[in-house]
């Protein structure tokens, strides 16, 4: 934030300049929304990326020692292709699976951001409305996180489908 409105003068907190709040839609308030969002969507789009990378790194690192890599080494298989063809994608497996409790986390997640910056979002309404005892409110959004781990989940279900051959939406095992 400091270096953000100290170095390319970009005024930090609320959606946009105040100048452009009760002005219609253009594109220098288009202009003015993005510039107050870059710091929000970097913090809460590598708030989760710390522990996802180590996951994958652990996963993967646990893949190399299998003895599929050690008979593809062996065979004399180049080592990129060894590598992003069997331990990458059995690595990536808890990665995707992870990714759809993303999606909820990231909406829910966001409160502390949008108190910090004085952003307009579901965050602070939440917090609103907890507050404020309205259990309505209240209930409705947890709804909404409800609905979105749903589709989280069934969208890392899909891709876990894409990506693992072993992995099958028919419910029954082949034989």
């Amino acid at each position: 934030m400091y270096v953000l409105r100290i170095e390319f003068g970009i005024s930090i907190g609320g959606m946009m300049d105040p100048q452009y709040v009760e002005q219609p839609m253009s594109w220098a308030k288009t202009v003015s929304i993005a510039e107050h969002l870059i710091v929000p969507v970097v913090v809460i789009g590598t708030a989760g990326t710390a522990g996802m990378i180590r996951r994958l790194r652990a996963n993967l690192l646990d893949e190399l020692q299998k003895q599929y890599v050690v008979t593809g080494r062996a065979k004399g298989l180049p080592n990129l292709r060894l590598l992003l063809k069997y331990p990458v994608r059995m690595s990536l497996n808890p990665f995707v699976a992870d990714i759809g409790n993303m999606l909820p986390q990231i909406v829910s997640g966001s409160a502390v951001v949008a108190m910090v910056m004085s952003l307009p979002t579901t965050g602070p309404m939440l917090i609103d409305a907890l507050r404020s005892q309205d259990m309505y409110l209240a209930g409705s959004f947890l709804m909404f996180l409800s609905v979105l781990t749903i589709v989280g989940m069934l969208l890392s279900d899909l891709a876990l489908a894409l990506l693992d051959p072993r992995i099958r939406l028919g419910g029954r095992a082949q034989r």
